[in-house]
């Protein structure tokens, strides 16, 4: 999750107004204060105007199949996940705003730990912290699963050992901020030999770990 947003476009079924709408802020508007709204981003536009035309039902609480939009030759390459592996990611409303993190079983989801949320966090906060928590956990575990997380910063900053963060530490984000420093200081007193590993966004669909916000 820490890479640049993609275009989105949000169908509402049942909202303020409804309709397609082509940025989460318009799409926002229409949901708020709206008993029972229903409404579901697509990375098309088509795909929410045929949406909008269709039932809500068969979208919306279903897993859509995830269909790879690249060639059989690199999916071979790529190959499958390793299902022996735990999968992190973290979930940010705003940068810096409301910041969680988890960890899930990449097999079945079922949800390994969960931090937040947190009233000042970013992105990038929240997946390093879930890294080193995971990797924690996996220690403590004797365990020889693999870790996934889709931010290459993240993954940076657990090798350097340091948080890289550009957000200035105040008032609201000391309890994050504490925790921070807890994961460095895991980092630079203890070793593992947990492999972390780059989930591969384009291939395999989002991250199991994933919050399913977008």
């Amino acid at each position: 999750m820490g890479k640049s947003k993609k275009k989105k476009y949000y169908t509402v079924w049942k909202g303020n107004k409804t309709g397609v709408f082509e940025s989460w802020d318009d799409c926002k508007a229409q949901i708020k204060d709206y008993q029972g709204a229903v409404y579901k981003s697509f990375s098309t536009f088509n795909a929410a105007k045929k949406a909008l035309k269709g039932n809500y039902k068969d979208y919306i609480g279903k897993t859509q199949k995830f269909k790879s939009e690249l060639s059989d030759a690199q999916l071979k390459k790529i190959g499958q996940p390793n299902y022996n592996s735990i999968s992190v990611d973290a979930a940010s409303s705003g940068n810096p705003g409301v910041m969680e993190y988890r960890g899930v079983d990449t097999k079945t989801k079922k949800q390994l730990f969960i931090q937040g949320p947190f009233d000042e966090g970013t992105n990038n906060i929240g997946e390093f912290l879930a890294i080193v928590h995971g990797l924690a956990l996996l220690k403590k575990n004797n365990s020889d699963r693999i870790l996934y997380t889709d931010s290459k910063t993240a993954i940076s900053w657990v090798k350097k050992k340091n948080c890289n963060t550009k957000l200035a530490r105040n008032q609201k984000n000391k309890t994050l901020f504490d925790l921070v420093e807890r994961a460095v200081d895991w980092l630079k007193n203890n070793t593992y030999q947990t492999v972390i590993v780059k989930w591969e966004t384009k291939a395999w669909g989002e991250i199991p770990a994933d919050f399913g916000r977008k």
